[in-house]
């Protein structure tokens, strides 16, 4: 079976061996007893892969795994379980249909604990372990097993959601422990390691490198800046430890992108540092606190840079700002755009939370931000996110009837005064905001505008009514692209629009 391996061995040794003086080109082929040229010393292999034996064997006792029970439920009568109590190692060889259950299949049967696997490791001497909060959220028991096969029941020090970090606590001293290391010197490129309970096989060790740092997943955890990585991370591994060739600890592994549910190359880390300082406080005061701003943000791309006047798309867009917060006190403003935050850069609207919430409510920072063109350096005292930031609820029908509709504008745009009611259901200050009826240029469509929207701003300018809108709209032109800020929902963003040469 080897014969086409060896075959092709063969002829590539031929092929090597087959002097210069037998190509029809070569400029010494008139001389038939010239001495070939002089063999090039062999390149020394260059394999590029670390031998990870050595560290896994070092740092693996340190890693344990971790079992969550949760408070018994009956399951009713005839009924199967759901595909997602299943573990995943039964529904890939056995499937639903065949999990093996005591007694008849659809006869009664009694209550079943919940439970969830995962991964965590300790980062200290004395039993301290670091998870995910999805492995031990809702548990009524969590515990955990060390490599050396003893078992201890942990407690759930504290938990955090945003961050998606537990700390749990074994009664247990003289114990491995891991280094961490700094996860700002995490650079796409490096080798890592993660080491595992994938399907419950504890201990595995998968190997990659870091595809990204500073990734956001839009997943609610607005918070994390993600390290991305391709090492094989499935179901199980989550809250395992991330680590670099020395050892050390550089992230949490949290998520995956799949569309399975398994592995395809793309997976997610808290770094540890942020992950370090959640510890510290659950442990401190069971909480974990986050700085605040009280602004709402948007990416900007190309065509609400080109409104703006930007040079290129880096930084995040204000599109609200809230009444009384830490950003309205120290002079933010709607259409600002953040580029900086305590001289870290903010290329993406995704990077500032992470940053914000990283400072520690009460903290001074420094804001950098272009407003009309010029850059601004603003002073914040940072706030204490408490909650997420209220926003308006969306609009419903009110028994009070519309004002009559404005007469368009360049834009295309037909709008429609709004009522007392309405905006009292927005959340709207009295005179502000006029409701988007219908749209007659195309360009406010392929912008994303939809009638419903509430808009409440031309650029800086607020428009309380649909003839404030149309004089907004009045002096633009063809080729002038037009900011428009608008309420849909619960959101508000700025839209950029360019108006079509016949709308009007």
């Amino acid at each position: 079976m080897n014969r086409p391996l060896r075959a092709l061995a063969l002829v590539s040794a031929i092929a090597l061996s087959v002097p210069a003086a037998c190509t029809a080109q070569s400029p010494v082929a008139a001389n038939p007893i010239a001495p070939p040229p002089a063999a090039a010393p062999a390149a020394p292999l260059v394999t590029g892969l670390p031998d990870f034996t050595a560290l896994v064997q070092k740092v693996g006792p340190a890693v344990v795994s971790v079992s969550a029970q949760s408070a018994p439920r009956r399951v009713a009568r005839g009924q199967m379980p759901d595909e997602g109590d299943i573990p995943e190692i039964f529904r890939r060889f056995f499937g639903p249909e065949g999990m093996p259950m005591p007694g008849d299949p659809n006869g009664p049967r009694g209550p079943r604990r919940g439970s969830s696997l995962g991964t965590g490791f300790l980062i200290s001497d004395d039993g301290y372990v670091l998870t995910n909060h999805h492995v031990v959220d809702g548990a009524d028991e969590v515990s955990i097993r060390l490599s050396d096969r003893r078992e201890f029941t942990a407690k759930v020090v504290g938990s955090d959601q945003a961050t998606d970090v537990a700390l749990l606590k074994i009664d247990a001293k003289g114990l491995p422990s891991l280094r961490v290391a700094n996860a700002s010197l995490t650079r796409a490129g490096q080798w890592v390691i993660a080491i595992g309970s994938p399907f419950g096989l504890e201990h595995s060790v998968t190997a990659g490198i870091v595809s990204a740092v500073g990734r956001s997943t839009g997943s609610g955890q607005q918070y994390v800046p993600f390290i991305q990585t391709d090492v094989a991370i499935n179901q199980g591994n989550s809250g395992g430890p991330l680590l670099n060739t020395a050892g050390e600890v550089v992230g949490i592994n949290s998520q995956i992108f799949s569309n399975s549910g398994g592995y395809m190359g793309v997976s997610f880390a808290i770094p540890i540092d942020l992950a370090m300082n959640a510890a510290e406080q659950l442990r401190a005061t069971g909480r974990v606190s986050r700085g605040q701003l009280g602004v709402q943000v948007q990416q900007i791309t190309a065509d609400t840079a080109r409104g703006l006047g930007l040079p290129d798309s880096r930084g995040a867009l204000v599109a609200d700002v809230v009444a009384g917060s830490p950003a309205e006190k120290a002079g933010i403003e709607r259409m600002d755009v953040i580029r900086a935050f305590n001289g870290r850069p903010v290329d993406e609207s995704s990077g500032l939370p992470p940053l914000v919430g990283a400072v520690a409510p009460g903290s001074r920072a420094k804001v950098s931000v272009i407003r009309a063109g010029k850059p601004i350096e603003l002073d914040v005292v940072v706030g204490e996110l408490d909650a997420p930031i209220a926003s308006a609820p969306p609009a419903g029908s009110g028994n009070t009837a519309p004002a009559a509709p404005g007469r368009g504008n360049a834009l295309g745009l037909v709008a429609q005064d709004l009522t007392a009611v309405e905006r009292q259901r927005l959340g709207l200050a009295s005179g502000e905001g006029v409701r988007l009826a219908r749209i007659t240029g195309d360009a406010a469509g392929e912008a994303g505008l939809q009638p419903g929207d509430v808009i409440l701003a031309v650029g800086r300018n607020s428009v309380g009514t649909a003839a404030a809108l149309d004089r907004a709209l009045a002096s633009v032109q063809p080729d002038q692209t037009v900011m428009l800020l608008i309420r849909r929902g619960n959101g508000t963003q700025f839209v950029a629009v360019t108006p079509d040469p016949q709308a009007g």
